[in-house]
């Protein structure tokens, strides 16, 4: 019981105590030894005036290893050192291909964010100026019809009647029929060529040759603005001109 009175004095609850019985000259019912320990423990506890809670007797938490945080530290470091390194090979990518392919898909996405493209408005086919379609030392006799189809037969090289882009070229009866656009409207086609130096989708220019017929057959030249055929046009010397 020394065990006990220690406790009181310190005012400490306690959960266990250590009974020896001692043998009694005069005999007795024996209590069950665990009762009187739990008999005893809550005398004293009561008498200093605890109050005995359940506690959590689990293992605290074990703290993380000093290796385990450093391979942590080490794993995030890794991680963000990928992805700056990613940034920098894509920032690298995008710089060579500006330099060494400017016209590449990626540039053109990349401008095309940068600089949206502005809605291109296009001229009338009547405010542009035509020009001859045969060379300017040509001695062909170039005529047109009342409903504006342009005609010569004569050996030479043969012009467009304004700049534009090939549209098709087609083979008929030894000599091709060329479509030339424009504008997204205005096209215009030569018949009866017997060579042509350009492929559809080419440029061409109004001072420059496209063609060329070896003067055994007819060329003619018909404008159209989309599917209809334009009439609206006369001939000054060799040269089309729009009718005011």
């Amino acid at each position: 019981m020394q065990d006990l009175d220690y406790a009181e004095m310190l005012e400490i609850p306690v959960s266990t105590v250590t009974v020896t019985k001692k043998k009694s000259f005069f005999r007795r019912k024996e209590q069950p030894r665990d009762d009187l320990k739990e008999r005893v423990v809550s005398s004293v506890n009561e008498r200093v005036g605890a109050y005995v809670e359940g506690e959590d007797l689990s293992d605290p938490p074990k703290k993380q290893s000093e290796k385990s945080l450093r391979f942590g530290k080490d794993r995030e470091s890794a991680v963000l050192f990928g992805e700056i390194a990613a940034v920098c090979l894509i920032a690298m990518a995008i710089f060579l291909t500006n330099i060494f392919m400017p016209n590449s898909a990626i540039n053109t996405f990349i401008s095309s964010l940068v600089n949206p493209a502005e809605e291109v408005v296009e001229p009338d086919y009547s405010q542009l100026t035509l020009s001859s379609v045969v060379g300017v030392n040509s001695q062909a006799d170039v005529v047109m019809s009342d409903d504006g189809i342009l005609s010569f037969t004569a050996e030479g090289t043969v012009y467009p009647v304004c700049d534009g882009t090939v549209a098709s070229v087609v083979a008929q009866n030894d000599t091709y029929i060329v479509k030339i656009a424009h504008t997204s409207n205005f096209s215009s086609v030569v018949t009866g060529l017997t060579n042509v130096y350009q492929s559809v989708g080419d440029k061409v220019y109004g001072n420059l040759p496209f063609a060329y017929s070896n003067g055994q057959g007819e060329v003619t030249v018909s404008l159209f603005d989309g599917e209809e055929l334009i009439s609206g046009v006369t001939l000054s010397g060799t040269v089309p001109v729009w009718k005011s």
